[in-house]
């Protein structure tokens, strides 16, 4: 199959999304699209995929050209789309989400479980992926997920699949799952468009880029053509820092102190303390227990045993609003779950947190909140419309940046940031990695849990390295490199 897109066209109300775009696409090619948040990438997609129409250009199919009125106007073409929120139903088994919408019915008009489950595993057998039919998707890890996604798509008989940034919250094991299920569907001479702000796997993954820029298609290619910097600079229009951000430390009094604390077979016996004005890394690999054990802190889990100090007075924490009253802000890693309400306007997601301390008898103060946000909407470089527009209006990046207000609004002593820049183009990741460092330099004690080696050693002052629960080693200075943080990471020691 060979789609082409011609002079595609698209505003919405005064804002120009697109303006002019054209590409092509066949089977058989990974081809990765590239741009900032807000730069046009999901509409452009969406609009193939059958979700929003142009106001002016075309599509041609095979020389034929045509009209996506509805997402199935597009499936039909045999063109598939795998959202970031992946349409899976947690409490069916894998067999019956891969005929949802699109049952399999015996004579008398109920369900045919039987074959469902039989072409289910036709499938699974065809694309090499070791899957019982028959296990609960709640059961299965992320990338699983994104794999049931896959072969639904292909039960489609499609020809092309849009993959809308498949491996954000997925672990290194967990994307080379998706890749080599990438490759299979290449091999079946099915085309993949993949968007991703993750460049190093552009350059793994991809045959050819094509990159977004405030709605116009600034540069195209081959893959083995470019490095990461000139991807980056396509995106951004400027050369991207990537040396570490060195600055001038003054470190105050001690924040947080934890003495061997211990949760269930989440974490155990882990000691170590943070300062105002400091910047901690904590990473490691899938399980290393780094979310579970910053919850803990947080008030969201519990403790067996050990002890907590803030400002050297042992407290206990019991709730999350509790913390956030001690002075302790978390944003969490999975935006969409746990940081924005998706029913509520930008407004009021960026100040939920802070309702209690900008009211008066029971009643908000709407003109404070407004001021506080804007403030931070100008220092975060947040693209948005009206503050009442609903918060799913905004990019994936900048409605972290929106999460990011949130907690700044309820100005915290401890900042706890969980995979700060997942999800957010190069440009945004800047942005975020300024604020860090201004937070720093303001006294506040910033946590940084990240599973990106490269963004550790860029913005931290010393990391901790987890490894199944325990604090494995820690790393500050010339020590701070990729290789000590794996073999650390891994289990091992420094030599």
């Amino acid at each position: 199959m060979i789609i082409e897109m011609k002079n595609i066209k698209k505003s919405f109300g005064s804002n120009n999304v697109l303006k002019d775009v054209s590409l092509s696409m066949k089977g058989g090619e990974i081809c990765a699209l590239l741009g900032e948040n807000g730069a046009g990438k999901s509409t452009l997609m969406n609009i193939l995929g059958g979700v929003h129409q142009m106001d002016s250009g075309s599509i041609i199919v095979d020389e034929k050209q045509v009209e996506f009125n509805t997402p199935v106007d597009s499936q039909k073409t045999g063109i598939a789309f795998i959202h970031q929120e992946l349409n899976l139903i947690n409490d069916l088994p894998i067999y019956e989400n891969m005929f949802l919408g699109r049952e399999l019915k015996t004579k008398r008009g109920s369900l045919d479980l039987e074959k469902m489950f039989d072409e289910t595993e036709k499938m699974f057998k065809r694309m090499n992926v070791d899957l019982d039919p028959n296990k609960m998707v709640r059961e299965l890890d992320s990338s699983y997920k994104q794999i049931v996604e896959i072969c639904r798509a292909m039960m489609t008989d499609a020809s092309i699949i849009i993959m809308d940034e498949p491996t954000t919250s997925l672990t290194d094991q967990e994307i080379e799952r998706v890749f080599n299920m990438m490759k299979t569907l290449k091999n079946h001479n099915v085309g993949i468009i993949f968007i991703s702000h993750k460049l190093n796997e552009v350059m793994t993954i991809c045959d050819r880029y094509l990159v977004l820029r405030d709605g116009n298609l600034v540069a195209e290619g081959a893959i083995s053509d470019v490095t990461t910097k000139d991807l980056a600079r396509f995106m951004v229009g400027h050369d991207v820092r990537t040396e570490p951000l060195l600055r001038e430390k003054k470190l105050g009094e001690e924040i947080l102190r934890v003495e061997g604390l211990t949760y269930k077979h989440n974490f155990k016996d882990i000691h170590f303390s943070i300062r105002a004005g400091e910047i901690l890394g904590v990473t490691g690999l899938l399980g290393d227990g780094r979310s579970e054990l910053f919850q803990s802190i947080f008030g969201a889990d519990g403790i067996s045993s050990g002890k907590i100090y803030l400002n050297g007075k042992q407290v206990k924490i019991s709730s999350t609003t509790e913390a956030i009253s001690k002075g302790i802000a978390y944003l969490p890693r999975n935006r969409k779950e746990n940081a924005i309400i998706k029913d509520m306007n930008i407004r009021e997601n960026a100040s939920i947190v802070t309702w209690p301390k900008f009211s008066n008898r029971g009643i908000i103060n709407t003109q404070k909140h407004e001021e506080t946000f804007d403030e931070h909407r100008k220092v975060l470089h947040l693209k948005m419309g009206k503050m009442t527009d609903n918060i799913t209006s905004l990019s994936g990046g900048n409605q972290q940046k929106v999460v990011l207000a949130k907690w700044l609004a309820a100005e915290p002593k401890l900042l706890i940031l969980d995979n700060p820049t997942q999800g957010v183009d190069v440009g945004a990741k800047e942005d975020i990695y300024d604020i860090i460092l201004k937070l720093a330099a303001e006294k506040i004690a910033v946590v940084v849990l990240s599973s990106e080696a490269h963004e550790i050693i860029r913005v931290c002052d010393r990391t901790l390295v987890m490894y199944h629960g325990v604090i494995q080693g820690e790393v500050s200075g010339e020590e701070m490199n990729e290789h000590n943080i794996m073999s650390l990471a891994t289990g091992g020691q420094l030599t």
